[in-house]
């Protein structure tokens, strides 16, 4: 019975769209609205209000690690533990409060792995940094991130469930890229800072 509630719980803290709601309180336009229409920071970046866009993506990042703290917290077993992960994960791609119609899930990722471990988090996190500068597209990053994840919490030795969550985090992750993915096959991708970006 622990084990559903905190599942529940957790999907209903990751359908909350904080993209949604820094959009409301800076009195800008729906996110889903205009650009991609994905209610992500990249998204909301392009309304011109970089308080929004940082406002959204500690948002959705706090909440991926507030769920899987509070379960670690808690005492939860590690199966249970990658359950309630999976569950906040999910809740942000498909929200119940947004008709299923959620984000891609890089910045919540990026909160349930520093959950996870300080390590693994910033693993990831380093991955995207030199991706993006490198390469100055962010959903290349978001994807060489998602992709490694995996392979960091594997060599961390982290439990054996969290290495499995991650990996499905990881797919999920590149699932919702597939129009990006698209767009880098044809070099159509826009670049970080290009209104043309897709992320």
């Amino acid at each position: 019975m622990l084990t559903v509630i905190f599942v529940l719980a957790a999907y209903l803290l990751g359908s909350i769209s904080f993209a949604v709601v820094s959009s409301k309180l800076f009195g800008l336009a729906d996110p889903r609205s205009y650009g991609s229409g994905n209610p992500g920071a990249t998204n909301v970046l392009r309304s011109g209000k970089k308080a929004a866009a940082a406002l959204t993506l500690f948002g959705d990042a706090a909440k991926g690690w507030l769920a899987v703290f509070l379960a670690i917290q808690f005492g939860l077993s590690d199966v249970q533990i990658a359950l309630v992960a999976l569950a906040v994960f999910v809740g942000h791609l498909f929200p119940v409060f947004l008709r299923f119609k959620g984000g891609k899930g890089v910045a919540t990722a990026l909160g349930v792995l520093l959950a996870f471990d300080i390590w693994l988090g910033f693993g990831a996190l380093a991955t995207w940094l030199l991706i993006a500068l490198v390469f100055r597209l962010s959903s290349l990053a978001a994807l060489a991130a998602a992709a490694a994840a995996p392979v960091y919490a594997f060599l961390l030795c982290l439990p054996q469930a969290w290495v499995w969550a991650s990996g499905v985090m990881s797919l999920l992750l590149i699932w919702r890229h597939k129009s990006n993915i698209q767009n880098l096959l044809a070099g159509k991708e826009g670049k970080i800072g290009s209104k043309k970006n897709t992320e």
